[in-house]
């Protein structure tokens, strides 16, 4: 579990790197303002529709159909069954597509109020928003294709043709640059063709593995209708994530302008860890508890669970430790350059520290969640997400005024942990969720070590200051972060939670694992 976990981790990591260079760029060129305001809100409306019909719930319903159809009925079925379901899939975004287009600055008023404050603005993000738009279409067909190659067991291009959205959106960038074009225009086109590029390499690896598609008029077949049926507690799961980040970006368009900006980069460098831990803690779970309970082996679905709560917070307290710590000279490093001044760096680090407040419970949620879904209820998680959606929204309107960018963000912490603390009272009462002592003695020597790793770093900024030069700050937060680790490690080694020998032996399996997976 613990090689599964990390091979997702990795894919996922890769994207968030490139994701993170994209970023860059968007910071250098365009700073923290109304045009990256407006470029941002943009982007947020294609990506809010992908998350809801394109990924999650699409893929939880249709990939386990569609693999049972393949192996019950053969792949001629199967094919059907694809071909069928992009055809509605399509004529569905299509017409959500149009509306959009055509309704587009009823919709800015809605999602971003404060903008009407500034008819530039909101111009602006009216005519980008309408560029972004489109991509919907293509993302989500494209997460149907790759769902396909999953069920075929090629995961390789449906997990790499996902990387062709930073590809393209770096190179979208830096083409504006070269020319002096307008950078936030040439970007939101970038994003739509992105989404070109990514479901033609998808459709590409479906003709080769002799499953091309070819979507068929919709209709809603029997076999439609039990898709779309598995599909609803998702979508419902998925809206109340997709209202909160909504409500995010409503309160932060009625904040000073940059505000959206400064939060944005701030919550690009808190979903590095995020992404990357609760994508593969949530990923190679649920198929774990759910073949241990099909078996009849609850006490292997309680070792497995307490397993990745132990892994996760290994992972995740260091790097909210590191943060709160070296925030500042993170994004001064990472961001501070060109359009987005130290100054604004400095701001947006404010935001980081309280999105970083609430890693563990935002990453403790991915892992919980599976606790119920393996055990057929998806009803549970929903309705608690609906409560901490009101709770998220009463919190954003009492911090708005007097923590201005720092407000949403902490909103968000404190409603991650209030998540968490009711999923973890409603899994104990079920007597679900059993953590032995034992582990609360590990992980609370493992809190020990982290707050020792970020008093050592602490002590190490003060002995050797900030530099003023970009080279030495690069050499500077590399030597603090690989300083951090290396001391993490031996903390942990001193406190017991780990030996040198076993990590050693875990670094080797890992090692030869993937030799075997690339053989």
């Amino acid at each position: 579990m613990l090689r599964n976990f990390l091979t997702v981790g990795g894919w996922t990591m890769l994207s968030r790197v490139l994701g993170l260079v994209r970023d860059q760029l968007l910071a250098a060129f365009m700073g923290a303002g109304a045009l990256q305001d407006a470029y941002q809100v943009a982007c947020r409306l294609p990506n809010m529709f992908r998350r809801l019909f394109g990924e999650g719930a699409f893929n939880a319903a249709f990939v386990p159909l569609f693999s049972s159809v393949l192996v019950t009925e053969g792949a001629d079925e199967a094919r059907h069954f694809a071909r069928r379901t992009l055809g509605v899939m399509l004529a569905w975004l299509v017409f959500l597509c149009v509306l959009g287009e055509c309704f587009m600055p009823a919709v800015l008023r809605a999602i971003a109020p404060g903008f009407l404050q500034s008819g530039e603005r909101y111009a602006l993000a009216v005519t980008l928003s309408r560029i972004t738009f489109p991509y919907l279409v293509m993302i989500c067909a494209a997460a149907l294709l790759a769902g396909v190659l999953n069920g075929l067991h090629r995961f390789g291009m449906a997990s790499a043709a996902y990387l062709a959205f930073n590809i393209v959106g770096i190179a979208a960038i830096l083409g504006a640059a070269c020319f002096s074009a307008n950078v936030a225009l040439v970007a939101a086109w970038g994003v739509t063709l992105s989404g070109v590029v990514q479901l033609g390499l998808l459709m590409w690896a479906c003709e080769k593995a002799n499953f091309g598609l070819v979507p068929l008029w919709p209709r809603l077949t029997p076999r439609i209708r039990v898709l779309l049926r598995r599909m609803v507690p998702g979508l419902v799961g998925s809206g109340v994530g997709q209202i909160n980040l909504t409500i995010d970006t409503i309160i932060g368009t009625l904040l000073p302008a940059g505000s959206v900006s400064l939060m944005y980069f701030a919550d690009r460098i808190n979903q590095l860890p995020l992404g990357v831990l609760g994508a593969a803690a949530g990923t190679t779970l649920l198929p774990v508890l759910t073949r241990h309970l099909a078996a009849g082996d609850h006490e292997g679905a309680h070792t497995a669970q307490n397993r990745s709560i132990e892994y996760v917070l290994l992972l995740t307290l260091p790097a909210v430790a590191g943060i709160l710590v070296l925030a500042d000279p993170i994004m001064v490093v990472l961001f501070g350059h060109g359009s987005f001044t130290e100054h604004d760096a400095l701001l947006s680090a404010q935001s980081l520290r309280a999105y970083a407040i609430g890693l563990p419970a935002f990453v403790l949620v991915k892992v919980l969640s599976p606790a119920f879904f393996a055990r057929g209820d998806t009803r549970t998680p929903v309705v608690i997400g609906i409560a901490i959606l009101v709770v998220n929204l009463l919190l954003n309107l009492a911090f708005m005024k007097p923590l201005a960018h720092v407000g949403p963000p902490l909103a968000s912490s404190l409603a991650a942990g209030l998540n968490v603390a009711s999923l973890a009272v409603i899994l104990r009462v079920r007597a679900v969720l059993y953590v032995p002592r034992l582990l609360l003695v590990r992980m609370g020597l493992v809190c020990l070590a982290a707050l020792g790793m970020a008093c050592g770093v602490g002590a190490a900024m003060w002995e050797m200051p900030f530099p003023a030069h970009i080279l030495p700050r690069l050499f500077w937060l590399g030597l603090m972060v690989s300083g951090g680790s290396v001391l993490y490690v031996v903390l942990l080694c001193l406190t017991g939670i780990m030996h040198f020998r076993q990590l050693v032996s875990i670094l080797g399996r890992l090692k030869r694992g993937g030799r075997n997976k690339g053989a």
